[in-house]
């Protein structure tokens, strides 16, 4: 099975990449963010038609999530992060798809900081570490996929000295993402490729994708059951040099399924 994640940066004007990479790439299954339209116009049709069926919760002009499966349908779990019944904005989405769990996420950017948008993120990432704890401790094998919005370490970014004050370096937001980590989440693309500089998104200031100046934000961490089924993961690199890309390319695992236990082979 592939899974992954891909911040769209809207998807109704960005619609033919979205389908090109569909069509391309073919992942089993597409976490979906930033879609920036509300329900009502989400292209459910023309995903349908390159053979997609799709969760999603959007959201106007910001925000918004879906999932999308190729072949069977997703069974929703769930579609707001628990802890803060009041939080209306659409971040998160949960499903079922073929016994796997997956958490479609868009962690809150942080900016400007300090300031009342960097304490919502951190807000959000209390409430995202609790919920996946309890993930965890269900023993269902889980993947975690979207932007997170945070830079791990130093090694994640093409110059750390320029973005010192930005919301997805700060020590608060890196802390955060260690104590996931620290519940026992593998970093899947990490796992892979300790050693090589590896990135997900590069603004569109300062020529910076042409100098691959990027950042590596976007993630999918998989729960211990599903580490062991993990043969390879990646970047989609070429849909960012596209026509009108996103500012984001899509990142994917692919996970043998074969390997979970009580699972025919």
């Amino acid at each position: 099975m592939k899974i992954a994640t891909f911040n769209v940066n809207g998807i109704k004007s960005r619609l033919p990449n979205l389908l090109e990479w569909l069509q391309r790439e073919q992942p089993d299954v597409a976490c979906l963010q930033e879609l920036k339209a509300l329900d009502g116009v989400f292209p459910q049709a023309e995903l349908r038609e390159a053979g997609y069926h799709a969760l999603w919760k959007g959201q106007r002009s910001w925000n918004g999530v879906a999932i999308l499966t190729r072949g069977g349908e997703a069974v929703e779990i769930r579609r707001e992060l628990p802890g803060d019944p009041g939080d209306e904005q659409s971040r998160y989405l949960e499903a079922a798809v073929d016994g796997i769990v997956v958490a479609c996420l868009y962690l809150p950017n942080g900016n400007p900081q300090p300031g009342p948008k960097f304490d919502y993120k951190l807000s959000w990432f209390e409430r995202l570490l609790q919920h996946a704890q309890a993930l965890w401790r269900s023993r269902h094998p889980v993947v975690m996929a979207g932007d997170w919005n945070v830079v791990p370490t130093d090694f994640d970014i093409y110059n750390p000295r320029s973005w010192r004050k930005d919301a997805l370096l700060q020590p608060e937001s890196r802390a955060c993402w260690e104590r996931l980590l620290g519940q026992g989440w593998t970093d899947a693309i990490r796992k892979l490729h300790p050693q090589e500089a590896i990135y997900t998104f590069w603004d569109y200031f300062r020529q910076h994708w042409e100098k691959n100046s990027g950042l590596r934000i976007d993630h999918l961490l998989l729960s211990d059951e599903l580490s062991s089924c993990l043969q390879a993961a990646g970047v989609d690199t070429w849909v960012r040099g596209q026509p009108h890309a996103s500012d984001h390319a899509p990142t994917w695992v692919q996970l043998d399924l074969g390997r979970l236990a009580g699972r025919p082979r």
